[in-house]
């Protein structure tokens, strides 16, 4: 097949390209570096002509709220309007786990609108909602440091690699599409201020990681479920201590 990867230069779209390269495909690794630019619409009917599957995995450069927002809904709207074009029979998304359930969360709700659009685009689609990413532990953790200490709220926390999400990915790609919402997760599922704390501990960090049922996550608070799927999920083999190992490496 030819499957078109927008951000496929990226943390998860660099890993997802080569998966697909090894099965076979013929992959175009679309990013604007590349002259692929999902925002101003440049390249895309070249790169889309003859794909039968299109992957999305673009981040915004801003967490601003209404600049996150205008981000995904216009690059949706682009990459969409394209696929249509060119008759692809497969859009497939990565958003986050949660997006519905965190409201004061401004990336969060800017996912929601980019799912709306996709489901109502008539193209037949797979969603992947995620947890966070393993890679991103050290961020989140900066994020919410206040001197020598972290808060963070205790709802449940199941972070995944990105290996992981990458192979998962590439899976939904080569399948039948879902039209349709499949959530992923880490094998590990913990309250959000231990699996911190624990993270902290093994890269030998010092601060101590409070557990502060008023911290926000980006804006946006957790409640128990907030960043965890809810039901069924398809989890990822690669726990704390193994992606821990393997970074060092």
């Amino acid at each position: 097949m030819k499957i078109v990867v927008i951000g496929g230069t990226g943390l998860i779209g660099s890993k997802t390209v080569s998966i697909l390269r090894q099965a076979g495909h013929e992959v175009v690794a679309g990013s604007p570096s590349s002259g692929v630019n999902s925002i101003t619409g440049e390249g895309l009917a070249q790169a889309m002509a003859g794909a039968q599957v299109v992957i999305d995995l673009a981040n915004a450069p801003s967490w601003e709220p209404q600049a996150v927002l205008e981000f995904f809904q216009t690059a949706s709207r682009n990459l969409l309007a394209a696929e249509a074009e060119a008759g692809v029979r497969h859009h497939v998304a990565l958003s986050i786990a949660g997006t519905d359930r965190m409201p004061d969360n401004g990336y969060f709700l800017a996912k929601v609108a980019q799912e709306k659009l996709i489901a109502a685009s008539g193209i037949p689609y797979t969603i992947i909602r995620s947890t966070q990413f393993m890679e991103f532990l050290n961020g989140i953790a900066a994020s919410a440091a206040d001197g020598d200490t972290v808060r963070l709220a205790s709802g449940l926390f199941q972070p995944i690699a990105a290996d992981d999400v990458a192979a998962i990915v590439a899976d939904v790609a080569q399948a039948a599409p879902r039209s349709g919402i499949v959530e992923i997760a880490g094998p590990e599922r913990a309250p959000f201020n231990e699996y911190i704390a624990r993270y902290l501990k093994a890269v030998g960090d010092a601060r101590v990681v409070v557990a502060d049922p008023e911290a926000s996550y980006f804006g946006g608070r957790v409640e128990q479920y907030s960043l965890v799927p809810m039901g069924e999920a398809r989890l990822g083999g690669i726990g704390l201590d193994e992606w821990l190992r393997r970074s060092k490496g």
